[in-house]
């Protein structure tokens, strides 16, 4: 018989090299022998004894209390004026030609926080209709309504001094909302209307007839707050003051409104002004859509949009529009126009100023104060009844007396008779 061709392996050939055959090994599910695998790491554990927590409580009493009280200092320090002006191009009075003409707010449009005086800041409103206003750009919007605010401040304040709007029942944290935007185009990129389709900006990314983008595209920029605010002007000008005017204007910028990380965020755009169309929210300020005239916003140095598109947390907020850091805001009766675009009473919102100052601590806000007080006071009124419980009735540390599994069955109330060791009673132990 002719030999098999060398460099065919056959699987049932048994090679004289070849060992035993080994049985094959089971994995074991068991853990490692280490001390951290087999949980034998050296721990500690305090003994909770009266002459330990009683003191930590009322440590943790005399610390918080005080650090309560200063965060509460801290938020009175804060001065704050607040007015609704929601409905006031439909319930305020029309504005008289000399200037006249105005009504007193609701009270509950109107909330004030100054640090000593409680005098009335005699808040006023009225209204013009179906005027022509000029924005920043140099767009002429007609039918336009605006807002005349005036209040009086019982003392001066700042600075710094800041103005916010503050906006209720606006969910900005909804998740199709969030994520409505696109990042490259935001940075600069001339994204396509493709890529813009195929994005996050849905359902608001351009117009499917001419095939141009939105830019910037996305539910957060189309529905960018856009009410105008004028710096206050001061109508009772202090004769100590020098100046020659009636009145006087307390100029507010509106630059350092953001974070400055924020920057980083945006860019330059790469786009010509026919090759994207401005969102549908922004037709007043672009009539005639993008144009050379008239160009795409520069959203790199545009701060107060960097402030809308970092979304609020909850439905109700406050947003940085201006501030002044230099000049403090003097008393006496001041005005304030407001072109009204914003349609807050459409979702059944609200929409006020608010004029404020800030602390090393930041804003007014006492809830923090309030917590650090509360715990505080709680610990040193536990410490307290846990220490007159102590003295009253002292109780044997590690008796095992009180065990449950030490008391005999069906036993009557009284001093337990059991022990934990098991042995057995000597005379005298009952």
């Amino acid at each position: 018989m002719a030999d098999d061709p060398r460099g065919i392996d056959h699987t049932d050939s048994i090679d004289s090299n070849d060992g035993p055959k080994q049985p094959d090994k089971k994995k074991s599910r068991r853990p490692a022998n280490t001390a951290f695998r087999q949980q034998r790491l050296k721990a500690w554990q305090p003994i909770l004894t009266p002459k330990t927590v009683l003191p930590l409580f009322f440590t943790i009493g005399i610390i918080f209390a005080p650090i309560g009280g200063l965060l509460l200092y801290a938020s009175a320090q804060v001065q704050e004026l607040r007015l609704d002006y929601t409905d006031c191009t439909e319930d305020a009075p029309n504005l008289a030609r000399d200037g006249g003409g105005y009504r007193s707010m609701p009270s509950d449009n109107v909330q004030t926080a100054f640090k000593s005086s409680n005098r009335s800041v005699n808040a006023m409103w009225a209204r013009e209709t179906n005027i022509t206003v000029t924005l920043d750009n140099g767009v002429k919007v007609n039918e336009t309504n605006r807002c005349h605010l005036k209040f009086t401040l019982p003392e001066g304040m700042g600075p710094p001094v800041l103005f916010y709007y503050h906006l209720t029942n606006f969910y900005q944290n909804h998740r199709r909302y969030v994520l409505s935007f696109d990042s490259d185009q935001l940075k600069g990129k001339a994204r396509s209307y493709s890529d813009i389709k195929n994005g996050d900006c849905g359902p608001l990314y351009g117009d499917s007839k001419d095939q141009k983008p939105y830019y910037p595209c996305g539910l957060i920029a189309n529905s960018m707050f856009n009410d105008t605010f004028y710096s206050p002007e001061l109508v009772t000008v202090p004769a100590s003051s020098n100046s020659k005017n009636d009145t006087w204007t307390y100029e507010m910028k509106t630059t350092s409104i953001a974070w400055g990380s924020d920057k980083d965020l945006y860019g330059n755009t790469s786009y010509k002004p026919d090759d994207v169309i401005p969102p549908p929210n922004w037709q007043k300020r672009y009539p005639d859509n993008y144009t050379t005239k008239n160009p795409p916003p520069n959203l790199k140095e545009w701060e107060a949009f960097h402030v809308w598109m970092r979304t609020a947390g909850l439905p109700t907020f406050s947003k940085l529009y201006q501030r002044n850091d230099t000049l403090a805001m003097w008393s006496g009766t001041y005005e304030l126009q407001i072109d009204d675009h914003f349609p807050a009473s459409k979702y059944e919102g609200t929409k006020s100023i608010i004029i404020t100052t800030k602390t090393v601590m930041g804003g007014r806000n006492p809830f923090l104060g309030i917590a650090y007080v509360v715990v505080g006071g709680v610990c040193i009124l536990l410490g307290a009844v846990f220490t007159v419980t102590h003295l009253i009735r002292p109780r044997k540390l590690g008796d095992h007396t009180y065990l449950s599994w030490n008391n005999a069955p069906g036993a009557k109330s009284g001093p337990s008779t059991a022990v934990a060791s098991g042995r057995e009673l000597r005379p005298g132990e009952a």
